[in-house]
């Protein structure tokens, strides 16, 4: 059963990481295309740059549990995703804001920024979840979460 779950596990995170890998290059295909100017309006700025950087370090510690399997850390990483989903809903109060005034062609890139961005951190939540699977034998969904704390390396 170990080594099936091995074998499984391991084509979905590889699916899973492919999958990411694309929403990156969707990311900077949408940059390139707007280059030289910006896609993404000077008061969204730091907004998208956090999402960037948290996506950035979520896929580098679902990376750390794929080498270390390490239960307690994947199970972490779920509640890490709670602050992209809060980065997320803050993008779309702004583009619901009556005060919005960067058009339509800006409108629909800040959503589709936010929307790689937030799947992304998506996928490096299923990749832990496939590790804790594949150490446990049960889903993620089974198991007793972990203390809501944000450790240092996401603070």
């Amino acid at each position: 059963a170990t080594e099936l779950r091995i074998v499984v596990t391991s084509l979905r995170m590889s699916a899973d990481l492919e999958r990411a890998g694309d929403l990156a290059q969707h990311v900077a295909k949408l940059a390139r295309r707007r280059s030289p100017d910006c896609a993404i309006p000077g008061d969204l700025h730091s907004t998208i740059l956090e999402m960037g950087q948290l996506a950035q370090r979520l896929m580098a510690k679902a990376a750390d549990v794929i080498g270390s399997k390490d239960v307690e850390k994947a199970l972490q990483l779920e509640h890490d995703d709670d602050r992209m989903d809060e980065l997320h809903r803050t993008l779309y109060q702004h583009l619901l804001d009556q005060r919005w005034t960067h058009g339509v062609e800006t409108a629909v890139d800040v959503t589709l920024v936010g929307r790689y961005y937030e799947r992304f951190a998506d996928h490096a939540v299923s990749v832990a979840r496939r590790v804790v699977y594949l150490v446990t034998g049960e889903y993620a969904d089974e198991l007793t979460p972990p203390p809501n704390v944000v450790p240092d390396d996401l603070a």
